[in-house]
């Protein structure tokens, strides 16, 4: 998995680090929900079952590959 130097530092000086990288493969390879932005960046999102079914939002950056930021979306409604 590619990830950017921000995503490197919110895993390090975040509450973040928790978050299990292979929940974030999860949310990438099987998205419940996806959108792009305007800037190109793709957002997806996932449900986490560890989490009872929390959904997890994965921003990809335009390649779609690279991992720029994962977190917790608690306002997220399919």
């Amino acid at each position: 998995m590619k990830v950017t130097a921000h995503f490197l530092r919110s895993r390090l000086e975040d509450d973040r680090k928790w978050i299990d990288m292979a929940w974030i493969d999860h949310v990438i390879a099987d998205p419940v929900a996806e959108e792009v932005q305007a800037d190109g960046r793709i957002r997806r999102w996932g449900t986490v079952p560890e989490l009872n079914g929390r959904y997890l939002r994965v921003v990809l950056l335009p390649d779609g590959e690279t991992v720029m930021t994962a977190f917790l979306d608690r306002r997220f409604r399919p």
